[in-house]
């Protein structure tokens, strides 16, 4: 058993990771600056009379207007399209943590334990007007799994550049690059809206915990009655027997899980009953999941969020649903 918290800075902990893989990326991207048709320099090379440190220079100043900070030493007539590859592999592995998140918000949704916003007159469905579905988190989950796809492109127009290039990559490589970052913007506008206006439902989280955890809690039970003097295998075929009856009662006649009255009613744990709500305690499963996620923000998040300072003010996305 965890916290909402806890699942969510799981989610944080993935994005923050592809953070960084952006951030690298974008701080290691290179120019291919003046380098000629086929990457000698030889035509710049006669224009300067032979001076190749004004070819040097000149490569150094059009790379700085051009906005990058170092440009290949090396190249063909195009840069290598390894570079490509790396910049697409990074946002389709932000596409898939975006898909991982948004598959368990649907699935908690699912539960009812959560819910993406839902607006005043949105129609879940044409046919049943009840249904509230997690519209936007389906919608991040497809385009996700668009830029996912995505890097086979890039992979195959570097693996097929021959011994200069081929003209086969261009087509591909506007259509990739261009697909890449336009999917991640709105995977990721969309994914802000879905985070903006998440909903938690509580007592729906409290009805599931009771209803699991008796069973959680059954080697708690077992720890407990032993260390009062009971014989484990004793103890524990009879915590098997009640589970399974009360198991029964939850599958085959749709009541709830009763097995903490089975457990009362037995004068056999009468050993421990003083203990039981002490047993039953939800935050004896959580272990340091609250004292992690502080931690986390602090010590992970935190930092991030620094760097962006002022970036990040008013920050919000409007959808068409």
């Amino acid at each position: 058993m965890t916290t909402v918290g806890k699942r969510a800075c799981l989610w944080l902990q993935d994005l923050l990771m592809d953070e960084r893989a952006l951030r690298r990326v974008h701080s290691e991207l290179r120019f291919r600056g003046v380098k000629g048709t086929t990457g000698t320099q030889a035509s710049f090379l006669q224009l300067f009379d032979g001076d190749g440190e004004k070819v040097k220079q000149l490569d150094r100043r059009v790379c700085q207007l051009s906005g990058f900070e170092r440009s290949f030493l090396v190249c063909g007539q195009t840069y290598t399209r390894k570079q490509d590859t790396e910049v697409v592999n990074a946002l389709a592995s932000l596409g898939a943590s975006v898909h991982k998140m948004c598959t368990d918000v649907r699935l908690l949704a699912s539960l009812k334990e959560v819910e993406e916003p839902f607006e005043k007159d949105q129609i879940g469905s044409s046919a049943m007007a009840y249904k509230r579905n997690p519209m936007r988190s389906e919608r991040c989950c497809a385009l996700s799994r668009h830029l996912m796809a995505l890097p086979a492109n890039t992979l195959h127009t570097h693996a097929t550049q021959w011994l200069e290039r081929t003209l086969d990559d261009s087509a591909n490589r506007r259509l990739t690059l261009s697909e890449a970052f336009l999917t991640a913007d709105a995977v990721l506008l969309t994914l802000l809206n879905v985070t903006q206006g998440l909903v938690v439902y509580p007592k729906v989280i409290e009805r599931h915990i009771s209803q699991e955890l008796p069973f959680m809690a059954t080697e708690n039970l077992i720890m407990a009655m032993v260390r009062k003097g009971a014989d484990r295998q004793e103890c524990h075929e009879k915590i098997r027997v009640l589970s399974h009856e009360a198991a029964a009662q939850v599958k085959e006649h749709g009541k709830d899980n009763d097995l903490v009255a089975r457990v009362e009613a037995d004068a056999y744990f009468a050993p421990i009953l003083p203990h039981l709500q002490q047993l039953l305690d939800p935050a004896t499963f959580v272990g340091r999941a609250p004292q992690q996620v502080t931690e986390f923000l602090q010590e992970e998040v935190q930092p991030v969020l620094d760097l962006y300072q002022g970036k990040l003010d008013n920050l919000s996305a409007e959808l068409t649903v």
